[in-house]
């Protein structure tokens, strides 16, 4: 069924009452078969060094058949002061891998007995259980093969490495072309501990210089400091994603009725006037100083054209006008130097000279597709 377009749209949200929110939504501890010199204290223990202030341990669930509650959630370093902590698990079925993540304990082993369902019996378990389905990697070899009808969310960047999201990218935006609002978000999908020693050197070590907590960065704005407040917002597309947390992150805005105040950002959905819309992208905070950005501007999956945000305000505008009978997405992809990781110093090479993505601005979705 085409989407159609709605007669009427809900006002926008606040963009006063909120709060940007940085943090990464997939990892791996020592609870994970395939994981190293991971446990989880060290990895919430960088976190909370780096001044993260969200984070969801998503162990496979396959090599403990579907037991995380009585492994990576009872494990006593499963525990912040600082750093909100989801519970979580990324279930690992032979359709792909999907992220459950919840503000409360749930009963996974549910999820995980019922992996192989059909997909609409998957969907009145998820609803029951309240939790978020989030699409893994979706163009990976264990890629996301479920119904995109499930997923709450979807990964666009998977770990450091940029080239390998492209293709992922490309379903994100055939997922939006046909009508869906699909929020995206990133996930380093770390399994390996950075070293602390000369001793603790092997070549999955090596690895994790290169891939670790925040590569990449979500950014989120959620309406408060909450586990809850975070899925709902990650849920609405009120987030972007930065290759490392040094790096800017980006904030696609617009003023759609032209009366000078940019009222639209990320995720937020409106009836176009037919008049020209004024959109802008900022980049705030991190990244190199005084260096311009390219900013590549994607709209309905195709080019809408690149633009260089100035040095000093670190921004750039476009004009366009979104059809008054059509559907219409705009998001932006931002190129250029890498801001320096220390922590994991690898990881700029593999992210290329790709900083930073944004969710999109919608024109005419129907909310209920």
């Amino acid at each position: 069924m085409i989407p159609p377009i709605p007669e009427t749209l809900p006002p926008l949200a606040s963009h006063i009452d909120g709060v940007w929110l940085k943090g990464d939504w997939h990892m791996h501890s020592r609870h994970s078969k395939d994981s190293s010199n991971n446990p989880q204290a060290k990895i919430i223990g960088f976190a909370e060094k780096m001044g993260f202030d969200y984070l969801a341990i998503t162990d496979h669930d396959v090599h403990v058949q579907g037991a995380v509650a009585q492994h990576t959630w009872a494990d006593p370093e499963f525990r912040s002061d600082t750093v909100l902590l989801f519970y979580g698990a990324e279930l690992t079925a032979c359709r792909g891998h999907i992220n459950i993540l919840s503000a409360e304990p749930y009963d996974h082993q549910r999820v995980f007995d019922h992996r192989d369902d059909r997909d609409w019996n998957i969907l009145k378990l998820k609803q029951e259980l309240a939790i978020h389905m989030s699409a893994n990697h979706p163009s990976t070899k264990n890629h996301y093969g479920y119904s995109f009808d499930l997923a709450d969310s979807v990964e666009i960047w998977n770990t450091s490495v940029w080239p390998k999201n492209v293709p992922g990218v490309r379903i994100w935006d055939d997922m939006l072309k046909s009508g869906r609002m699909l929020g995206a978000r990133g996930g380093s999908d770390s399994h390996h501990g950075v070293p602390d020693t000369p001793e603790q050197i092997t070549p999955l070590s090596i690895e994790a210089t290169g891939n670790y907590v925040g590569t990449p960065t979500t950014w989120v704005f959620a309406r408060s400091r909450s586990k809850q407040a975070l899925l709902e917002a990650l849920v609405a597309g009120r987030a972007s994603v930065s290759s490392n947390p040094y790096n800017p992150r980006v904030e696609l805005w617009a003023d759609h009725d032209g009366d000078g105040v940019m009222d639209m950002m990320m995720g937020d959905n409106v009836k176009p006037t037919g008049r020209p819309v004024t959109f802008e992208v900022r980049l705030v905070g991190g990244g190199i100083s005084g260096a311009c950005y390219k900013v590549r501007v994607i709209k309905n999956r195709d080019d809408f054209g690149s633009f260089i945000t100035d040095a000093d305000t670190r921004s750039v505008q476009f004009i366009d006008t979104p059809a008054t009978g059509e559907r219409n997405y705009y998001r932006v992809e931002i190129e250029g130097p890498q801001a320096p990781y220390p922590e994991v110093p690898n990881s700029m090479a593999q992210s290329q000279n790709m900083v930073a993505l944004s969710n999109p601005l919608y024109f005419n979705y129907d909310p209920s597709f």
